[in-house]
């Protein structure tokens, strides 16, 4: 089971509430064309629109807590494709960021017992970190990953630690591309 910090999960929640306040500024026409599956949603959007500011801010709330209950890639999609949203990239953007700072942190936390222990610190070492990371993203390459990590926790050259996360986002990035042509 994955250990998310409180930060990570307010950075999270803060993202849905975004998407629940772009949905409460659709319009009728919109609301009218978003994906099936999210009838519970609309009626939320619709009650939202006559509320003034304190009361649309706990209806937006109370909107992104249902939206939890439901697959958000479809909304994502739809605001992406009608409004030119930027939620998407963003989660994407954070996903990839989340990703290389966990294979970072579990890398110098085993490279820290090696050096206490007098040990020299491999490239091969064990990381249940890369195997989730591969197994929820296939398109990783396990080699590039441990290579470039292997680089920035030996120099803390953050060039590596940049170039770890271009590795990932653009496989997250053909993840995507993958998916849409598959349906």
């Amino acid at each position: 089971m994955e250990n998310i910090s409180r930060s990570e999960q307010k950075r999270r929640y803060r993202q849905v509430e975004e998407l629940a306040r772009e949905l409460s500024e659709l319009s009728d026409r919109d609301i009218k064309k978003l994906p099936e599956g999210v009838d519970l949603i609309l009626e939320e959007v619709r009650t939202i629109r006559g509320l003034k500011t304190g009361a649309k801010k706990r209806q937006i709330k109370h909107l992104s807590k249902q939206l939890h209950l439901v697959e958000l890639s479809g909304i994502y999609e739809f605001l992406r494709t009608r409004k030119g949203s930027q939620l998407q990239e963003q989660k994407k953007f954070h996903l990839a960021e989340r990703l290389r700072d966990d294979l970072i942190n579990e890398a110098m936390d085993d490279h820290d017992k090696c050096r206490a222990g007098e040990l020299v610190w491999e490239p091969s070492w064990k990381s249940a970190a890369i195997d989730q990371a591969i197994s929820a993203h296939p398109g990783l390459s396990e080699i590039e990953l441990r290579k470039l990590i292997h680089q920035y926790v030996r120099t803390r050259n953050m060039v590596y630690y940049r170039e770890l996360f271009r590795l990932i986002k653009t496989s997250l990035e053909q993840e995507e591309r993958q998916q849409k042509m598959g349906s």
